[in-house]
């Protein structure tokens, strides 16, 4: 259980040891508004509020950008042990703009999960999108649906193109091979998603990241079954993923910052 497990984080100390609350997070990092589940104990509230609040500074800080910027205007929302799915740590529901974590098992999948929100809510912003339905930036990229023209938006692209492209810039990454084989072995539909190759990139990248370690906002891509089986980006294709994510998030994060 949450309350009985530690997560063994290395990083800058953003907290001095002081216990924050949901609230904090909310203001902090500009979120909309904030579930806790009713089954939710105060010890167990007070140590995922800490969890979550360092985990979020950590992404901030990993990708150069405002904390505030993480609540993506305050139009995303954060569940605590409340509206969660059967049989999953954690989830992200479009819908509803929420990013719900399990109270038992949410640790490690903070980091794909707001990757999950970040391309849902950038995609109108990206490109043409309909405004029927739930659209995704990774999926209208691979959809060739017209792109908005921006710098920061080729910049965007630029991140689907290294990540889910070979070298030649036309035929798919051996990433994206691995998927579609992993796919075929389980029969499945998923893997090979856009959005969910994207979210396994995102993750990887903030994992391999040498300076900070926490298992709280993303585990196991390193290390691990589907590891093994090639579902995450190799370590060399991590650094041309996160060179192009920081060519991104960086000059986004200044002109948050100007605001």
């Amino acid at each position: 259980m949450l309350k009985s497990r530690s997560y063994k984080r290395i990083g800058p100390d953003y907290r001095f040891d002081e216990q924050v609350s949901f609230v904090d997070i909310k203001q902090v990092f500009g979120l909309g508004h904030i579930r806790l589940g009713k089954w939710v104990e105060n010890e167990e509230r007070d140590k995922a509020a800490n969890l979550i609040f360092d985990s979020l500074a950590d992404l901030a800080f990993i990708l150069k950008l405002p904390p505030k910027a993480l609540g993506l205007r305050e139009t995303l929302n954060l569940a605590f042990g409340s509206g969660g799915q059967k049989g999953v740590q954690a989830h992200y529901a479009p819908h509803r703009c929420e990013l719900a974590l399990a109270k038992n098992a949410g640790a490690g999948a903070l980091a794909h999960e707001f990757w999950h929100a970040f391309d849902h809510y950038i995609a109108p912003k990206s490109f043409h999108t309909s405004a029927r339905g739930i659209s995704f930036a990774s999926h209208s990229w691979l959809a060739d649906v017209k792109p908005i023209v921006h710098p920061l938006n080729r910049r965007l692209e630029r991140v689907f193109e290294v990540t889910m492209l070979s070298g030649n810039g036309e035929d798919g990454h051996d990433y994206v091979n691995r998927a579609i084989a992993l796919d075929k072995q389980y029969a499945t539909q998923y893997f090979s998603k856009p959005t969910e190759l994207m979210a396994r990139a995102f993750e990887s990248c903030i994992e391999s990241y040498q300076e900070i370690s926490n298992p709280y906002l993303v585990d196991e891509t390193l290390k691990s079954s589907l590891f093994d089986a090639g579902g995450y980006p190799t370590l060399e294709h991590r650094q041309a993923i996160f060179k192009a994510l920081t060519a991104y998030f960086e000059p986004l994060g200044e002109a948050l910052g100007r605001e």
